[in-house]
């Protein structure tokens, strides 16, 4: 399994340290933002991996090079060198996906920090290529700023679960499996994948799964100062 890591944006409620820094070159407990990703992803036997860049692209490519001193292989889906470039989290699967193959992979964002397992995902990704769902998300319980949440898990369990609409909502934890045919047609534009995804959620074609370990969404500079104080 390929993965995409999310990087292209400004991170503006980090501004003014993303004016000069890319976000994911921000850094926790001594290690960079990306750098946490990058090594669980490692870690768990996945090393093809694929980084958007746009806001301050060039200092991004330049600390990561080509994967190497990680035990990975990094490629970039450039889509541009400043922040307004950045076709947000869709618009930016669409445009990497020639560097993704033909299997499920896994996206997930470049600023999350967590000890979430990512070969766990392996029995997702084997039932996206079979066909049995279009993707499969990872949903964490809800953070202060997001209490609303964003989706719920039918009460099937297991590989049978999925994602729902319905009531307890839990909040996307920016981690998911996603099958490269539900994007066939589409043009890389500027566009978020949800609510587009949830014409798949609601014909229950996206599985799903709580996951209650420590994470993060770093968002803002109190943010990385909390993650810093008490991780690991």
């Amino acid at each position: 399994m390929r993965a995409l890591l999310l990087a292209a944006g400004r991170g503006e409620r980090l501004r003014p340290l993303t004016d000069t820094i890319p976000k994911p070159l921000l850094t926790v407990s001594g290690r960079r933002l990306i750098e946490w990703q990058i090594d669980a992803l490692v870690r768990a036997g996945i090393t093809e991996l694929v980084i958007n860049t746009a806001h301050l692209a060039e200092p991004l490519e330049s600390a990561l090079g080509d994967g190497t001193r990680y035990g990975a292989r990094i490629v970039y889906s450039r889509e541009g060198t400043q922040a307004s470039d950045a076709l947000e989290t869709l618009g930016g699967i669409v445009r990497a996906l020639h560097l993704l193959g033909e299997r499920a992979f896994l996206v997930v964002s470049s600023d999350i920090v967590t000890d979430f397992a990512y070969a766990t995902l392996a029995q997702a990704a084997a039932a996206a290529d079979r066909g049995d769902v279009d993707a499969h998300l990872v949903l964490v319980p809800n953070p202060p700023y997001h209490v609303r949440g964003d989706m719920g898990i039918s009460i099937a369990g297991g590989a049978a679960a999925r994602a729902t609409r319905t009531a307890p909502l839990h909040t996307y934890a920016n981690i998911g499996v996603l099958a490269p045919r539900i994007f066939a047609g589409l043009a890389p534009v500027r566009a978020k994948l949800f609510p587009w995804l949830f014409a798949a959620v609601d014909q229950g074609r996206v599985g799903a799964q709580l996951f209650q370990g420590r994470w993060w969404n770093v968002g803002t500079p109190e943010d990385l100062a909390e993650v810093d104080r008490i991780w690991p």
